[in-house]
């Protein structure tokens, strides 16, 4: 019975709707139209409404700017730099290591330095980060990383060992050798240099970089190492400092 009741209010209210329809129409373009016509401009409004008609439209596109914008968001510096790592890893991470040093050691001397800053001495190290210890540790921890590549307990002190064994004393080695030919030392100079401070810097090494070696090996993705131990460098720089100039910056590796 409700149902019989509720049919004729529907035809009485579709029968409304259409009048209304057409004499708006007629108002507006002179002519009437059908129940037809206001069939089919429903439906165009109903088609027109869907989300898929809506981004299709010209000069409308919600749904792709919606994907671009969060996907551009996650775009920035950190999504170039890691594409450079991955494109251009030996370049990138070697400019990154010169600034990094070149920053540890602007701000050891500003903090540590009693006379004037050196900018010589920090482009030595920029020089040492860009040339030798970048290239070298990108070639240091994939050469691990195929070697060794499990991160269990025992890999990972077994990395831990050739690290504190093998690459650092080399780079220390390299360094002090580096740092004194450039201000002018002769060979035994520099030999000299090295029998007075590469164990003493090792030694000093041994109770801080096993350490954060352990949570490098353990923790750190292979491409990202390099940059976790310069930050530590960073972070660490100043208490080094108070030992020497060259001393310092060598155990930076």
């Amino acid at each position: 019975m409700g149902s019989s009741r509720g049919n004729p209010l529907k035809s009485l209210s579709n029968r409304c709707l259409l009048r209304l329809s057409s004499d708006t129409h007629s108002l507006f373009h002179g002519k009437t139209f059908n129940e037809t016509s206001l069939t089919t401009q429903r439906r165009g409004f109903y088609s027109f409404s869907s989300p898929n008609k809506l981004a299709s439209c010209k000069g409308s596109h919600p749904l792709r700017s919606f994907s671009t914008s969060s996907s551009s968001s996650k775009v920035g510096f950190l999504g170039w730099y890691l594409a450079k790592l991955e494109s251009n890893p030996i370049i990138t991470k070697s400019v990154t290591t010169s600034l990094i040093f070149a920053a540890a050691d602007f701000t050891s001397q500003m903090i540590t330095s009693a006379s004037s800053y050196d900018s010589i001495r920090t482009l030595r190290m920029a020089g040492y980060g860009l040339l030798l210890l970048g290239p070298s540790q990108h070639l240091w921890f994939n050469l691990l990383s195929k070697a060794l590549p499990k991160r269990d307990m025992l890999t990972t002190f077994k990395k831990m060992f050739l690290g504190q064994a093998v690459f650092g004393p080399l780079v220390t080695t390299v360094f002090f050798s580096y740092n004194a030919a450039l201000q002018g030392e002769n060979a035994e100079e520099i030999a000299a240099r090295l029998k007075r401070d590469l164990l003493p810097t090792l030694i000093s090494g041994a109770m801080f970089w096993p350490t954060c070696d352990f949570v490098t090996y353990k923790f750190v993705p292979v491409h990202l190492q390099f940059l976790f131990l310069h930050m530590d460098n960073l972070f660490d720089v100043h208490g080094k400092l108070k030992q020497s100039e060259h001393r310092v910056v060598g155990l930076l590796t």
